[in-house]
């Protein structure tokens, strides 16, 4: 049981993170070798589209746009955040010349982190209380004394889908952070 919980649910997301950090370092490289390493400084460009546009799902979970089915946004959500996220991270590279700059960047891998958390955590946790609902249904038990049953288990998943409170948050101070980023840029940057 202990072996399958960690690959159905820990090695996604760490292999997840892990895959962002590799491809990272190996996108950074292969710029460095080609001798093309100026490319990484306008990759922050279409990364910060690509984040941008992934907020179209979190438009539509809050009604504010009525295109898009909510669960094919959701994972348009995630991979323009996660390939978004890598060209950020592409285009900070290993250097140390912004303070502002790397707090972004912090920001942004909190957020992807919190982002991964929450989607683990609650499909995770959807999974079980549904599996415990089928395992006592099969049994008989009683729509009623089923509730009674999974009270604490449902309480526990909504607490769970609580999670976005958080991210929320963590979200807002990446794009607070970011944005006085780029305003940075463009007030300090020898545009040439």
């Amino acid at each position: 049981m202990k072996a399958r919980l960690i690959r159905r649910e820990v090695l996604p997301f760490l292999l997840s993170l892990g895959t962002l950090a590799l491809a990272t370092v190996l996108i950074d490289a292969l710029l460095h070798l080609a001798n093309i390493a100026w490319i990484g400084r306008y990759l922050g460009i279409p990364g910060t589209l690509l984040i941008l546009g992934s907020f179209g799902y979190s438009l539509r979970k809050r009604r504010l746009i009525k295109a898009g089915r909510p669960l094919q946004l959701l994972r348009w959500h995630e991979r323009m955040a996660w390939l978004g996220s890598l060209l950020v991270l592409v285009h900070a590279g290993i250097h140390f010349n912004s303070i502002l700059a790397w707090l972004a960047v912090v920001a942004m891998l909190i957020n992807v982190t919190s982002g991964l958390t929450g989607k683990f955590l609650l499909d995770r946790s959807r999974r079980r209380l549904e599996e415990a609902r089928q395992r006592m249904r099969q049994h008989g038990m009683a729509a009623d004394e089923l509730d009674e049953h999974l009270y604490w288990d449902s309480l526990t998943f909504d607490a769970v889908k609580q999670w976005r409170s958080v991210h929320f948050p963590i979200t807002l101070a990446f794009a607070v952070l970011a944005l006085a980023h780029i305003m940075a840029v463009f007030l300090f940057w020898g545009w040439k």
